[in-house]
């Protein structure tokens, strides 16, 4: 460079600021609001799946019920919630979720009335069928309402986690609850005591949720909503009637046959209808179809395992049936961890891989249980695996309701939360009669006076059976659940 040279001296660039991260989201005070609001009305449906088991002989005992009988308490709840969930659904994206939560939540507090105070058994069923109804119009509602007031990221995960342990926890508590009323006051109060909980919601979902805009469909696909209804009332009645009266009672697959032609029946009625209930293309979506079968499985197998450790504990270790439900406190505490970590996982792993994990740790948790015996001893075992395997099952449940409602517009998000909800009702009917059928044949085997070895001997085989479906339900998602496409404008 000459002393004439007027070239600018290059500037010594400044070295790169770091990239500014973005603040972690946070829930608004209204948000909180409004999950305390649906979290609680989904903890008191799910504390209705159980609530009265403990409490059907006394019921009987009091109202006239037959023995034969008493399993139609449950049973004509649990037909409607699983049959109308997915119609409902439907109805909540095309004329508006926060009114069918209300009309859901007023027609519970009316069913939960009736019932309390019923004295014959077609009045107290007229109130199981109203809570089921209920429970099929605010589930999916429930559901929807919080999914669009979350973007899809960590929030949604989060609200979704705690939405998750909270209902698994109430399947838990219902059966507790249960049996402190019954023992403590009356039976009644296991209806009473949804009434302040309705009033609590009739009068603050009002002034907190907003109503969803509807969807562009303005017509309901009725052949299509009769035809899935009806489909899933015959799959509810013959998995129940199943796990009862054996498999080969044409009550059990007689319905079940009927109900898998009108699935197929469905199928190609949607495929030809231009205002279809379930839309043959979001069937088609990866995430949406393996979701669910991953979430009908993890229902399956932690709802059975509850029903084969409770005749396990009362059947082999002498228990009485508030005993064994305090029992499975530890298992809800598990699933209220896991729903708390589950969203954590999901950051960190990702959908796909938060699922398998979970079924993974939950098989190994119920292949345990394949250790105990008739030694009270067995009792630190039952506790540690239901622990375990409560954690596990609640974070491939969160998984699968986070996957199953990803990659689509919030128009179609009651139907996403519908379809959610009935693999989850599908899963706690099916997994009972399998299980059921597993330890009736193993009796038949080794005898079936009732002889705590027998009993014993029944129960286990069915055990190794729930961790298999765990492994093969991971199975499954490893090798054809993908990543969802991308949400739909």
């Amino acid at each position: 460079m000459t002393a004439n040279d007027t070239t600018p001296l290059p500037q010594l660039a400044a070295p790169p600021k770091p990239p500014v991260q973005p603040a972690p989201a946070k829930m608004t005070g209204r948000q909180r609001l409004i999950m305390v609001l649906l979290l609680t009305s989904s903890f008191t449906l799910a504390v209705d799946f159980s609530i009265l088991n403990v409490a059907l002989p006394r019921i009987g005992a009091d109202i006239g019920f037959s023995l034969e009988h008493l399993q139609w308490i449950a049973t004509s709840f649990a037909l409607c919630a699983a049959g109308f969930t997915l119609f409902f659904g439907r109805v909540a994206d095309l004329f508006g979720r926060k009114r069918l939560f209300i009309a859901g939540m007023a027609l519970l507090g009316i069913g939960s009335l009736l019932g309390g105070l019923a004295n014959d058994p077609g009045l107290l069923l007229a109130a199981r069928l109203a809570q089921g109804l209920a429970t099929a119009a605010v589930t999916p509602a429930a559901m929807s309402l919080l999914t669009t007031a979350f973007s899809e990221g960590p929030l949604r995960d989060k609200a979704l986690g705690l939405n998750g342990s909270l209902m698994a926890a109430g399947f838990t508590a219902g059966a507790i609850l249960g049996g402190l009323l019954t023992d403590l006051l009356s039976w009644r109060w296991a209806f009473f005591i949804n009434i302040p909980v309705a009033l609590f919601v009739l009068v603050f979902a009002p002034r907190l949720l907003t109503e969803s805009a509807r969807g562009s469909r303005t017509k309901l696909d009725v052949p299509g909503a009769v035809n899935v209804t009806l489909a899933l009332l015959l799959l509810v009645f013959g998995l129940t009637t199943a796990g009862e009266k054996g498999w080969a009672d044409l009550l059990a697959w007689g319905p079940l046959a009927a109900g898998l032609i009108l699935f197929v029946v469905f199928f190609f009625v949607e495929k030809n209808t231009e205002h279809a209930l379930v839309p043959v293309a979001i069937l088609r979506r990866n995430n949406i179809a393996w979701g669910n079968v991953a979430g009908v499985l993890a229902f399956a197998t932690e709802t059975s395992l509850v029903f084969v450790l409770t005749l396990y504990l009362q059947q082999v270790l002498g228990y009485t049936p508030l005993g064994a439900g305090l029992a499975f406190a530890v298992l809800g505490i598990g699933t209220v961890v896991g729903g708390m970590i589950a969203p954590r996982l999901i950051g960190k792993l990702g959908n796909k891989n938060t699922i398998i994990a979970g079924l993974t740790v939950q098989a190994a948790a119920t292949g345990a249980l394949l250790f105990i015996n008739a030694d009270q001893v067995s009792l630190v075992i039952v506790l540690s695996a239901t622990f375990v395997g409560g954690v596990a099952n609640l974070a491939a449940i969160v998984g699968f309701m986070v996957t199953a409602t990803t990659g689509l517009p919030d128009t179609e998000q009651g139907l996403a939360t519908g379809l959610t909800t009935t693999s989850q009702q599908i899963g706690i009917t099916m997994g009972i009669p399998v299980m059921s059928t597993i330890i009736a044949a193993a009796l038949l085997r080794h005898g079936s006076s009732g002889a705590p070895s027998q009993v014993l001997g029944a129960v286990l085989p069915a055990i190794g059976v729930n961790a298999a479906l765990c492994l093969a339900a991971a199975l499954l998602v490893a090798l054809f659940l993908r990543k969802p496409a991308p949400v739909a404008t």
